[in-house]
């Protein structure tokens, strides 16, 4: 009985969604919901909790950078913070700069962590990059982009050197 009421509630919660203009705040709300219905339908099991995505973020980048060190790579800095954004690791291997982009996931349900790289993600990451060397006056020979795709669960990396060329 008591999912019924649930499924109601959330059809009613999605009618109003849709039948007025909504918040972002509210939508997302109503997705949270969702998420947490089927997720007791289904019987699905809850991800470890973690500070929200921040700290889901930190603890994938901890493996990745763990990875990259292991492969060779000699970090520079993490969490390259500038108005138009954020680059995760910038590193060095073998006189190239590398520009690396983590991306975590407990599952792979909605798909393969690196496939969260978009074009648009790209172009941010390129632009990004000039705006590191530029701010630290750094011209270098060679550059490129890598993903570092991790695995929560096994606590997994997989690197992708050159992951994507920087002439989009």
């Amino acid at each position: 009985m008591k999912q019924s009421q649930n499924f109601w509630k959330l059809r009613r919660s999605w009618k109003k969604a849709h039948d007025r203009l909504v918040s972002i705040e509210e939508v997302d709300k109503s997705l949270k919901y969702l998420r947490s219905f089927l997720g007791t339908i289904l019987n699905i099991k809850k991800e470890p909790a973690m500070a929200g995505k921040r700290g889901l973020g930190e603890k994938g980048e901890r493996i990745a950078c763990d990875a990259l060190e292991n492969e060779g790579y000699r970090i520079i800095e993490k969490n390259f913070r500038c108005r138009q954004g954020e680059i995760d690791i910038v590193a060095e291997e073998r006189g190239t700069v590398c520009f690396v982009e983590v991306k975590a996931r407990y599952t792979e349900n909605f798909g393969l962590p690196e496939e969260a790289v978009t074009k648009w993600k790209q172009k941010k990451l390129l632009t990004l990059a000039f705006i590191y060397l530029e701010k630290r006056k750094i011209t270098p020979e060679n550059m490129r982009f890598d993903i570092v795709s991790v695995d929560l669960k096994t606590k997994a990396a997989r690197i992708i050197r050159n992951a994507f060329e920087a002439d989009l």
